[in-house]
């Protein structure tokens, strides 16, 4: 039976596996109305799928918002099963919520990555501004998800275990989504705790994404990119530069910290022909982001410079979230495996004393010197930079 049209809600009786054939039977001979039209479907647990229509140039909040999908979108699996756990409500809409966010978070780094793809890149320049400031949205929007973590602890453990059982095997390992982020912001298959496991518990569609993700340009190699064609000290300059420096950072390390110097010189002057894979920076363009964290009082070398530090935030945000992460399972299940069979605690401690994707950017801060010790630019480098006038 199909339905009729009416002012305001229409209901049929059809199965909800038969509602998108019926709603475009319906849209394609909707009458030409001045207020939007809702179609309501009966579907699982007595609620209704609602599919709005309305005329073009009309938007409501609501319809805009998607709000019908959304707020119907949690079915929990106390309910289904006749042992209704309240606490479980609060679990489902708080990983809904991760999972958007991390929907956002893949908008901004798809759009830093576009940006920072061209071959020129002005270090003064409203597009480097853009990169700066949608680096500090991502930072902002990670410390969210660490926050979110305070609402979750409000669930005890008896509250958890009330329905944690039902889930089995499902588990926050699965969400490929995180996955496939830090595969685009830089974290090589080779340097992930556990290699193959972590995609084991995925569909292979969800596989699919996150090695193709790896196989793409991350944002850490664009920055690799972007720090090489840094135009200062280059050539005989630079070499003169580098040794100077190299004198004076030797001249300030304590006895136990001599051994500094060997890594000083493989990350400085090691001549990358054959780069060390273990590295994600060359040594030019590790020459460039110390030298950005040196002179970053030089006008010129502001934007960078924040570019700098705001991939080291998103690094500590995803160390703290992960970290945050461990302890809440730990506090939850202390010992236990998770529901995904994962080993819960250990492997999210493991991960997260690994995972750290822009390690060598904040390794560069073991090699900084006193500001009064720095050498002094030449005059032309100076000018450059920006404080002397032409």
């Amino acid at each position: 039976m199909k339905p009729e049209f009416q002012q305001g809600t229409l209901k049929n009786v059809r199965p909800e596996q038969e509602r998108g054939r019926l709603a475009r039977e319906l849209t394609s001979g909707a009458p030409s109305i001045a207020r939007p039209w809702r179609l309501v479907f009966p579907c699982r647990s007595h609620k209704y799928f609602c599919i709005n229509i309305f005329m073009a140039g009309e938007v409501h909040y609501h319809d805009y918002l998607q709000l019908d999908n959304i707020l119907n979108a949690q079915f929990p699996e106390s309910n289904k099963q006749q042992l209704p756990a309240h606490d479980e409500m609060l679990f489902i809409v708080i990983h809904q919520a991760y999972e958007l966010w991390f929907k956002q978070l893949h908008h901004e780094v798809d759009s830093i990555i576009e940006i920072m793809k061209k071959p020129a890149l002005n270090d003064n320049s409203p597009e480097l501004q853009t990169v700066v400031h949608r680096l500090n949205r991502i930072a902002t929007i990670l410390r969210v998800l660490v926050h979110q973590i305070d609402i979750m602890e409000t669930m005890t453990p008896m509250d958890f275990l009330d329905f944690r059982d039902m889930l089995r095997p499902a588990s926050g390992f699965q969400s490929w989504q995180f996955k496939e982020l830090e595969a685009k912001l830089g974290l090589k298959f080779e340097q992930r705790h556990g290699k193959e496991y972590y995609t084991s518990q995925l569909r292979k569609e969800h596989v699919d994404i996150i090695k193709n993700a790896e196989q793409q340009i991350s944002l850490l190699q664009l920055v690799n990119s972007w720090l090489e064609r840094m135009p200062f000290l280059k050539d005989g300059a630079g070499d003169l530069f580098w040794n100077n420096y190299r004198n004076s950072y030797q001249n300030s390390l304590a006895d136990a910290e001599k051994d500094n110097l060997a890594a000083f010189d493989e990350m400085f002057f090691e001549k990358n022909e054959t780069p060390n894979p273990s590295h994600s920076l060359s040594t030019s363009a590790s020459r460039a982001a110390l030298f950005i964290m040196l002179y970053r009082g030089y006008p010129m070398l502001h934007l960078p410079f924040q570019l700098l530090n705001a991939l080291l935030e998103i690094d500590e945000q995803l160390s703290s979230w992960r970290y945050r992460h461990m302890n809440m399972v730990h506090r939850m299940i202390g010992t236990r495996i998770g529901t995904g069979s994962s080993t819960g605690k250990d492997y999210l401690k493991a991960a997260a004393d690994k995972h750290y994707i822009f390690k060598e950017i904040a390794q560069l801060n073991s090699f900084l010197i006193e500001r009064r010790k720095l050498p002094a630019l030449p005059a032309e480098i100076e000018k450059r930079l920006g404080f002397v006038a032409a």
